[in-house]
């Protein structure tokens, strides 16, 4: 008898693990046509239909709509639905139709190679960039992150995704097998990377995305941009084509074709910190944006105003007191040393001035009624000419750090960022070390500490390489 109760407990188990084990292969994201078709059966437990839905990329949707008969999440994010049979439902969404930005020229899209000429691999200073598929199979998710799909090899046993963003790494990145290809999300911040798949230990480049970079090796590497930037332009709704161009893409009025959505003409771009001119040319006819009060000639032969962009991180250069001064001025390496005049406002009792600025490193002071002045909140210095200085980091990735030496009076940074200046760049003391942020570009530096006039290498670093004085210089690398 008891034999006979195992049995059939054994036998519920087994039913209700075929019953769980369909309803899950009937849930299924699919790379077939071209399309990406997404198979649900509202049967399944909950947690399976919000997993399908979140596998696909919608993140709006939730278990609880579906089984109440309401697919407007999921239409709403692009999907078509193509068939219902009872429970199961099938929505489609051609690849195509992943690019938010339509290209014009597709045949002429080969010729735009972005000009890369950093550590093989890796992007250098990229400046702007677009990206250009014959079909679109690296987008974003609602959620952050990026999709890559690559359709096909489904006689491979395993595909990796490599690329700068992992170190060309050849054990991350392992993709995850669909009926017609092979999917992965990464969380990626806005730039340029380079990118191949590895099927079986094979390389190869994305066959759909056209732009492409030399990998220093005699071959090609796939190359994706994560926008950070949306041109807009508002109104115009009877125009029949709007582009956006600028100096980033040498006013080239073919490439950055505007699309119409509502009462919005949008293009979605990567653009690297910094100041840039640009103009929309609607149905042929330059014009400044509207909504950017700062416009300016490039050149004095321009027959046009452009708009003046600056990207970067919005610094709030500010100096207490001085109730009584006339005019307050800011002067750095930002606005070639006051060559172009940059005023401050009076607030409150400060003078205030908001500048966007690119990541770097920065020598600036104030001049107040024709008299410089020093920041006296900043406690960092640096020199130029033997002239005193306040020294800002802006987006530093790097801080120097000397442990100890609490008797000293002034320690100061030196080495090849400041051709060596005696003076060097004055540290703040804390908590029993000396320290400074910095902005430092990918490459090798050779550097020192000055402790009250006294040279010595870094003691917390130990690299070094020997000098002309047989001294030694501390060798930082940044990757």
């Amino acid at each position: 008898m008891r034999n006979k109760w195992y049995s059939a407990f054994v036998l519920i188990l087994l039913l209700c693990s075929i019953k769980t084990a369909i309803a899950q292969n009937r849930n299924s994201l699919v790379i077939a046509r071209d399309h990406l078709i997404l198979q649900i059966d509202l049967q399944s437990p909950k947690s399976v239909l919000d997993s399908v839905l979140k596998t696909a990329g919608i993140s709006t949707g939730s278990a609880n709509q579906l089984i109440k008969g309401d697919f407007n999440a999921v239409v709403n994010d692009g999907w078509t639905m193509t068939s219902r049979r009872d429970n199961i439902i099938q929505f489609e969404r051609p690849l195509t139709d992943l690019d938010n930005n339509p290209q014009s020229n597709p045949g002429r899209i080969t010729v735009n190679i972005p000009n890369i000429d950093g550590k093989p691999g890796y992007p250098g200073e990229v400046k702007f960039g677009v990206n250009k598929f014959a079909k679109i199979t690296v987008y974003e998710l609602p959620t952050g992150l990026t999709r890559f799909i690559l359709p096909g090899y489904e006689r491979s046993k395993r595909v990796f995704l490599s690329g700068s963003f992992n170190n060309w790494s050849t054990l991350k990145g392992l993709m995850k097998k669909t009926d017609g290809g092979w999917i992965i999300d990464l969380k990626l911040g806005p730039g340029a990377y380079e990118y191949k798949y590895i099927a079986d230990g094979r390389w190869t480049t994305d066959p759909n995305n056209l732009v492409q970079a030399d990998d220093g090796g005699g071959t090609l590497n796939s190359v994706y941009f994560k926008y950070n930037y949306t041109f807009k332009l508002t109104g115009h709704s009877s125009a029949r084509r709007i582009v956006v161009a600028g100096d980033f893409n040498n006013w080239n009025a073919g490439e950055l074709i505007m699309e119409h959505k509502g009462d919005v003409w949008e293009r979605q771009v990567y653009l690297t910190d910094g100041k840039y001119y640009y103009r929309f040319m609607v149905d042929g006819k330059w014009m400044p944006d509207p909504n950017n009060p700062v416009k300016i000639k490039e050149n004095e032969n321009d027959a046009y105003l452009s708009s003046v962009l600056n990207l970067g991180e919005t610094v709030v250069f500010k100096l207490a007191g001085y109730p009584n001064a006339k005019k307050v001025l800011l002067e750095g390496d930002f606005n070639n040393f006051g060559k172009n005049e940059l005023s401050l406002q009076r607030k409150g009792n400060a003078w205030v001035l908001p500048l966007t600025l690119t990541a770097g490193n920065y020598s600036y002071r104030f001049i107040v009624d024709g008299e410089p002045v020093r920041d006296p909140a900043n406690p960092h210095r640096s020199v130029i000419k033997n002239e005193p200085w306040s020294f800002l980091a802006v987006r530093p990735n790097y801080t120097f750090v000397l442990n100890g030496h609490g008797g000293a009076k002034v320690v100061t940074l030196c080495g090849v960022f400041n051709d060596w200046e005696p003076n060097g760049y004055t540290m703040l003391y804390r908590d029993d070390e000396w320290s400074i942020p910095f902005y430092l570009k990918p490459g090798k530096y050779l550097y020192k500490f000055r402790v009250d006039g006294d040279w010595i290498r870094d003691p917390g670093n130990r690299l070094w390489e020997q000098n002309n004085e047989h001294t030694g210089n501390s060798v930082l690398w940044i990757e």
